[in-house]
């Protein structure tokens, strides 16, 4: 290894992610707004049933929606904006600070609040830093309590005089901004831009930090407002999703029923992005969907209460004004999205002549290995999986909002924790939420993974490309369980890269076949098609010389490490369990489909 010169630059600079810092930035707007989504519920249901006009009238209980609007939501942000910076210190000092805004102006500070919350909980953050470890024991109480006390007034004076009428010109701007846009019927041109943003995980930015304030201030006025609609719509997503359940392939077609159902009924749009992002064309589809929703609301003149969360069709009813126009505005708005990008998306799918089902996925998996091996990080990486599960006790999976995908990414992984009988707590979070701990390990997308790095870097970090689809998840349980029983297998992991090298011919020779009663077909979630099919295969071809061999489809986590189990597994997953695995025995294929990969393994087990 060469010795860096004394002139060589320790850390290079960076340079600035646009993308990155967007998300970022967006990220701070929608972890002000979502924590407190349940509170906007409440205000919207609250002035839908009660309001005159709503469901069941009533001028007593309608009394709470004005200071609601006006007080309870803008302090809320407030906290948030301030914790997030300094925890409930921050938080405090946030709240007292915008109250300034509040009272100073006649509209609801939702932009405010989000203003002041953050830069509060920064003022007292830099008090605490400068003075914090100069008080005199005994002291302590009594100067953080006037210090938050004092510079809270100060800042609520600031927001009063100055930030308040700034902020109140420019929301006036903006929402005469949008209500022009509206009268001119333009208000379509916006999802040329949100749909892209919105598959770029901006779509929690979009929403709760741009939309949702000037929707609540257009709300208050008029009593409903078509921004509610313009970024929760499932109607682009549903198309592209009933698209690839009629003419994708493999894996994709397969996967799209039920994702229809998450994203349509549970409102995760998050589960639709990566079927875009599979085909870039289909951007078209979302961006013309959203266009056609978008301009059917404004001819019908339909609107929502409050923000729908999560952005299901259940949401938007119950969202909805009591108004049978607006009903059926809405359905209508929803199935024009629905329609057209299903269209634009059946032609885009049906022209594709490229592979996309399990073989693509297979091969792509197989190039992958071949470039890590040609590189040497194969077993560098298997040995990262392991190092990584030593001393775990809690599981978090941290996306930009703590909600839609990295829910569902959660609660595949505890399910599989949970079969493999390990006891560990697995949540999900936003990551702007997370706090650095021992024994936590951190589950993030690629593109987020330095930022959750940044955020808590003394935990373990995993990247997945896809919180719903991973075959890294069976890689951390399959560590998880071997930390479990004593650690990992060292010896195993020295021999790896010899078993590498081993041809069918090598394995054959080296299975103790007296041993075998049980034969595993290994499967991760891109190819357990395949691994069903081949078990069934393999089981049949067995009972014609009645051997009583137990034969099963199991995913890593689910490996039992024992001298008397076979597995049989593609290139890629076999390498993995020969790094993770000592007793268990191996074969290797090249395609679990392949029938001829059997003929001499079942000639050996006869």
């Amino acid at each position: 290894m060469e010795a860096k010169s004394a002139n060589t630059p320790v850390t290079e600079k960076k340079k600035f992610n646009l993308k990155a810092g967007m998300q970022s930035f967006g990220t701070k707007l929608s972890g002000m707004v979502l924590p407190n989504i349940g509170a906007f519920i409440a205000w919207g249901l609250i002035t839908t049933i009660f309001v005159k006009g709503g469901w069941w009238p009533n001028p007593q209980l309608a009394k709470m929606i004005t200071p609601m609007v006006t007080y309870l939501l803008p302090l809320l942000i407030a906290y948030s904006g301030g914790s997030m910076v300094h925890g409930h210190r921050g938080g405090v000092v946030g709240m007292i600070a915008t109250m300034g805004v509040i009272v100073g102006t006649n509209v609801p500070m939702f932009i405010g609040a989000m203003v002041m919350g953050p830069l509060a909980g920064w003022c007292i953050k830099k008090w605490d830093d400068r003075v914090q470890d100069k008080i005199r024991q005994g002291f302590e109480m009594l100067v953080n309590n006037f210090s938050a006390g004092i510079i809270g007034m100060l800042l609520t004076i600031v927001g009063f005089l100055l930030i308040g009428p700034i902020i109140s010109g420019l929301t006036n701007v903006m929402a005469a901004g949008v209500d022009w846009i509206i009268s001119h019927g333009l208000i379509w041109l916006a999802n040329i831009f949100i749909e892209p943003a919105k598959i770029l995980f901006l779509n929690n930015a979009i929403n709760q930090g741009i939309l949702t304030p000037l929707g609540i201030q257009a709300a208050a006025a008029h009593g409903k407002s078509i921004l509610f609609l313009l970024e929760p719509d499932p109607g682009p997503g549903l198309g592209v999703l009933l698209a690839f359940a009629l003419f994708g392939k493999g894996t994709a077609k397969g996967s799209a029923p039920s994702a229809i159902i998450i994203h349509f009924f549970g409102g995760i749009h998050e589960i639709y992005f990566p079927y875009v992002l599979m085909k870039p064309a289909l951007f078209l589809s979302v961006m013309a969907g959203g266009v056609t929703g978008t301009t059917l609301f404004s001819i019908f003149n339909v609107g929502l209460k409050s923000s729908p969360s999560p952005g299901s069709i259940i949401s938007l009813f119950a969202m909805s004004p009591v108004n049978i126009w607006n009903y059926l505005g809405l359905l209508i708005g929803v199935a024009g999205a629905t329609t057209v990008s299903f269209l634009i998306s059946a032609v885009i799918l049906r022209r594709d002549k490229s592979t996309t089902g399990d073989e693509l996925a297979e091969s792509e998996a197989k190039m992958k290995s071949m470039k890590a091996e040609a590189k040497g990080q194969n077993v560098e990486a298997a040995k990262d999986v392991m190092n990584q599960a030593k001393g775990i006790k809690q599981i978090i999976f941290a996306c930009d909002a703590g909600m839609g995908s990295s829910a569902m990414g959660a609660s595949i992984l505890r399910d599989k924790v949970k079969k493999a009988g390990l006891d560990l707590s697995v949540t999900n979070t936003a990551i702007s939420n997370l706090q650095d701990k021992p024994g936590l390990l951190v589950v993030t997308q690629d593109e987020l993974a330095d930022r959750a790095k940044k955020q808590t870097p003394g935990a373990a970090h995993v990247a997945v490309e896809n919180f719903l689809n991973s075959p890294k998840y069976d890689e951390i349980i399959a560590s998880l369980k071997a930390e479990a029983v004593g650690g990992t297998n060292e010896t195993a992991t020295a021999e790896a890269p010899k078993a590498q090298q081993d041809t069918p011919e090598d394995e054959l020779n080296e299975i103790d076949f007296d041993k075998i009663t049980e034969v595993d077909f290994l499967h991760h979630d891109q190819n357990i098609g395949s691994a069903t099919m081949a078990q069934a295969t393999f089981r049949s071809e067995l009972r014609k010389f009645n051997k009583d061999v137990k034969v099963r489809n199991v995913a890593i986590g689910e490996i039992e490490d024992k001298d008397n189990v076979l597995i049989i597994a593609s290139k890629e997953t076999a390498r993995r369990v020969k790094l993770q695995f000592a007793n268990v025995q191996v074969y290797t294929v090249d395609g679990l489909l392949n029938a001829t990969n059997y003929d001499k393994l079942i000639d050996k087990m006869k």
